[in-house]
């Protein structure tokens, strides 16, 4: 597993607050894609779980925190670096096996072939 992958940006979060992110809208670069269900702040395993509604049928899924660029408390929305498309053909969330290292890793070696932002 890629820590940093899993680690929100310093620009992005300070790790000495604990930001309830729970219901906030998520933007990708190209449109929303749901809203937040669940998010973690433990070091180097940080992630967010979206309810993606019926943009891909309901479905969740899991986002690395480092794919999150912005994090607005005003508006109460996620800003992250990848478009639908990518979010969309990411491995299907698997609500048993999330917090399992094989999942991570699967899940770790798709966002890790893209550039960070």
């Amino acid at each position: 597993m890629t820590p940093q992958l899993w680690t929100y940006r310093a620009d992005v979060h300070d790790t000495g607050k604990n930001l309830d992110v729970v219901g906030y809208d998520v933007e990708a670069t190209d449109g929303k894609i749901g809203s937040v269900d669940d998010a973690t702040y433990d070091v180097g395993q940080s992630y967010l779980i979206v309810d993606t509604g019926p943009w891909i049928f309901g479905k969740k899924v899991m986002l690395p925190a480092s794919t999150v660029t912005q994090i607005d408390p005003q508006e109460r929305k996620i800003y992250v670096a990848r478009t639908k498309h990518e979010i969309k053909s990411a491995p299907e969330f698997d609500a048993s096996a999330f917090k399992e290292t094989a999942y991570r890793d699967r899940l770790g070696e798709y966002y890790g072939r893209f550039p960070h932002i």
